[in-house]
């Protein structure tokens, strides 16, 4: 049985198991953000069940099909996507191909993220997969690449703030 919520949520037609709505969460400070841990799971699907919200919907081929051609549903993933790279510190770049660059925020913001263990790196790991499925792979190819570097920098660093596993892991869900 396909669950349509996912749909009706990013339609703007219904809310999340919370009884929240897209525009709602999109609009929430970064502190917020990072203080609540089960939205993301409705910002970002996976056609997997969440092993942390059992109340998260479950993509099925009807629903990526429907991400796939309809252009509203795609369009509102975009603007959650950008609202994470903003609560990040980063931004795109606005050129011929999607590029996502350091924002002006980037050093303040990454200190809530850029360090070892941090539950936000499942968070970017379920973005970048869940970007690739719905339609979004340029922006998610993008995401990775400014990821790449991030990671490269911090490698270079005696206590380095991004682990080879999780960086693993964000190449494994940006490129399969």
């Amino acid at each position: 049985m396909s669950d349509t919520r996912i749909l009706a949520f990013y339609s703007g037609a219904g809310p999340d198991s919370r009884g929240r709505l897209l525009s709602e969460i999109q609009n929430w400070s970064d502190d917020k953000l990072e203080r609540t841990h089960d939205y993301i799971q409705w910002l970002f699907p996976l056609d997997e069940p969440s092993g942390f919200n059992v109340e998260a919907p479950v993509l099925d081929a009807s629903a990526i099909h429907e991400f796939g051609s309809r252009i509203e549903l795609r369009r509102n993933l975009r603007v959650s996507f950008l609202r994470m790279l903003s609560f990040y510190g980063l931004e795109p770049l606005h050129s011929h191909a999607p590029k996502v660059v350091r924002a002006a925020s980037f050093a303040e913001r990454s200190r809530n993220w850029i360090t070892p263990s941090n539950h936000n790196h499942l968070r970017i790991t379920r973005m970048l997969k869940s970007l690739r499925l719905l339609g979004l792979e340029a922006e998610s190819a993008a995401f990775f690449e400014s990821l790449k570097g991030i990671y490269r920098e911090e490698g270079a660093k005696a206590d380095p703030g991004i682990s080879e596993e999780s960086f693993e892991f964000w190449q494994s869900a940006a490129l399969c």
